[in-house]
């Protein structure tokens, strides 16, 4: 039996105790990570890229030729939308990988400590001009080990036909996104008022944080799978290699969301600066407070969201997986259409902050339909002896994304900020439309596990 996959004596509030160790780990890791892309692209714009600072970088010239010679040359503002591009999706690449080591070789639980010790060392190196790049590189490689080896003990608490998975997504995804809420008001104002570089560096002490709660919890965690029955797992059966098959495809369908959501952790903090009033009775709100709002307001509109799919399923209209993730597109791709009715509405006046708090409240409405089921449906659907592995492969969707939505984000220097945010619409529309086709699919590959 797998471990919490029915409720026992070791439960808490209803879910494995393990969830709350889980979720406790999630939330500084979220704190790390999401302080640091609420500032990079301010940053890299407002100070690293400037005289002064630029020439102190080590391998930047060469970064920056080596992306020049597929883009062509670029601004510095395209050249610093185009970096994160690549670092947020490279953030979501490395959990492929750290997915599979964690299978294969290390285990989950030192690859999750090992990537929690990377983090912190990635942005204690952010405190120094000189190794920026290099804390991109470690921050990726910790994000691959952490990752995606959380979300496979996370699944292994429940059992396939567990109703509590979903619900516990959830409340998981609620600790990630406190975290990711807390992190941009902590980390942008001291960034404004102390410093980038003391912005970073506490972000480091988060994840130190996180290892600390990782560890403390360790016993209520479900064990790694011996070297011998993963060993036993190499070989896959026919509707396993199929759902392989399916779930890559849902991959790259489901980029077509995260090349809208890359845009509001990159573009959307420059047009913020460019075309909101950000003052409230003369305080100068940081523009990554905005950023916390993707945080908080999944929590606000999670209870609500669980109320209707619950009223939902007891009158048998709940909708599937693929269903509530095309909704998700649909909400989300309103919001950018929201953004894009800035400009004919206020004309070459600010817009008002409480447009902006709108769009955020309206984009994440869409993200609840769309990431937790997303991942609910991976940890579901992939093979047991991939299932890290699948996970990280679910977040190959950001990866694909973001790195796409860094080179569209080059057009914003040159487009109208409406013709730039229609763009992204129908981009997301076109996902919903995709995910909806291959619903039947979908249920034939759940039926048969």
């Amino acid at each position: 039996m797998t471990a919490g996959a029915h409720k026992g004596s070791d439960d808490l509030l209803g879910q494995p105790r393990g969830l709350a160790w889980l979720s406790g780990t999630q939330f500084w890791e979220a704190f790390s990570l999401y302080g640091m892309q609420a500032l990079l692209t301010l940053y890299m714009v407002g100070q690293l890229l400037l005289p002064g600072h630029v020439e102190n970088v080590a391998g930047l010239a060469a970064t920056r030729g080596a992306i020049e010679s597929v883009t062509g040359p670029l601004s510095t503002q395209a050249f610093a939308v185009q970096l994160f591009g690549l670092w947020a999706g490279l953030v979501r690449f490395t959990p492929v990988f750290g997915g599979w080591i964690g299978d294969r070789w290390l285990g989950r639980r030192r690859s999750i400590m090992l990537g929690c010790l990377l983090m912190t060392a990635g942005h204690f190196c952010m405190a120094f001009d000189r190794s920026f790049l290099l804390a991109l590189f470690l921050l990726m490689l910790g994000t691959g080990f952490a990752n995606s080896n959380l979300f496979s003990q996370l699944g292994s608490l429940y059992g396939p036909d567990d109703r509590r998975r979903d619900d516990g997504l959830q409340l998981y995804y609620f600790a990630l996104n406190c975290g990711a809420f807390v992190a941009p008001i902590v980390c942008g104002w001291m960034g404004q008022e102390l410093g980038w570089h003391q912005a970073f560096g506490l972000a480091g002490l988060g994840m130190l944080a996180g290892l600390l709660v990782y560890w403390l919890g360790g016993r209520h965690l479900p064990p790694d799978p011996p070297k011998v029955v993963a060993a036993v797992r190499v070989r896959l059966t026919a509707p396993e290699r199929h759902a392989v098959r399916l779930l890559l495809v849902l991959m790259l369908v489901q980029a077509a969301f995260w090349i809208a959501q890359s845009q509001v952790w990159n573009v959307y903090n420059l047009w913020v600066r460019d075309h909101v009033d950000m003052n409230i009775a003369g305080f100068a709100v940081p523009i990554p407070w905005l950023q916390a709002l993707d945080a908080i307001a999944p929590g606000l509109l999670l209870p609500v969201t669980l109320w209707l799919w619950r009223t939902q399923s007891r009158r048998a209209s709940e909708p599937d997986a693929i269903t509530k993730m095309a909704i998700g597109c649909r909400i989300f791709g309103a919001g950018m259409v929201w953004l894009a009715m800035a400009t004919p509405l206020f004309g070459t006046a600010r817009v008002p902050l409480l447009y902006a708090v709108c769009f955020h409240m309206l984009s994440n409405w869409g993200w609840v339909f769309f990431t937790p089921i997303a991942v609910g449906l991976y940890t579901r659907a992939a093979p047991p002896s991939l299932n890290a592995m699948m996970i990280g492969v679910n977040s190959m969707a950001v990866f694909v994304g973001s790195t796409i939505s860094g080179r569209i984000g080059g057009l914003y220097e040159v487009w109208t900020p409406g013709r730039f945010w229609l763009l992204h619409a129908g981009i997301i529309a076109g996902g919903a439309l995709l995910l909806l086709a291959l619903r039947p699919a979908v249920r034939r590959m759940l039926a048969a596990g």
